[in-house]
């Protein structure tokens, strides 16, 4: 009897193996053509693929973008950050993130120039930096405006050192980085609100 297991020992499926490698493609094609000059044509090619079978997976471009760029930052958990290290931990933890992760370079990229890309962003910002910030500002009613400024620290970082590859930020060691953004991030999140 010829039965398809499931469960933790099974073995992948093909399928599996198969939108792997297509999103595998389509993270480094985003990442390096960004979204408009990226095309199934070339993902495909990239995943030694068939393009029918992108579409097969994924519908379209759009459903594959989104697929793509799906990302939980796995933020730190705000109950278990001191709030006067909060600052350091962000910076810390993005810093890692962007070093791993091409997702996010290829989100940057596409957003900054694509409305689906912006709106994967504004929704990665609501849904995970947003709750966040409110748990440690001091006035939760701020906390849109303090993490919007906050990410703009995190966000210029990356373009400058992930996307536009600026040499001076290149170079800069991570506990550079965290030594220069984490106070200022921590000001942004925690400090009193200007006069």
């Amino acid at each position: 009897m010829n039965q398809r297991t499931s469960g933790p020992n099974a073995p992948p499926r093909r399928s599996d193996a198969t939108r792997t490698a297509i999103l595998d493609a389509a993270r480094e094609r985003f990442a390096a053509d960004g979204y408009e000059r990226a095309t199934i044509r070339a993902i495909a090619k990239h995943a030694n693929i068939d393009p029918s079978m992108v579409m097969r997976y994924y519908g379209n471009k759009e459903g594959l973008f989104a697929a793509a760029v799906a990302i939980d930052l796995r933020l730190p958990e705000p109950g278990s950050l001191n709030r006067d290290e909060v600052g350091r931990a962000l910076v810390t933890h993005f810093l890692d993130m962007w070093e791993e992760n091409e997702v996010l370079t290829a989100l940057l990229r596409v957003g900054a120039t694509n409305q689906a890309g912006a709106e994967r962003m504004q929704g990665i910002f609501a849904d995970q930096l947003l709750p966040l910030a409110r748990r440690v500002c001091p006035d939760p009613e701020q906390a849109p405006a303090r993490a919007a400024l906050a990410s703009s620290q995190l966000l210029g970082l990356a373009l400058t050192r992930y996307v536009l590859r600026f040499e001076p930020a290149v170079a800069l060691a991570p506990e550079e980085l965290v030594a220069w953004l984490a106070p200022t991030v921590q000001r942004y999140l925690t400090a009193p609100y200007p006069a």
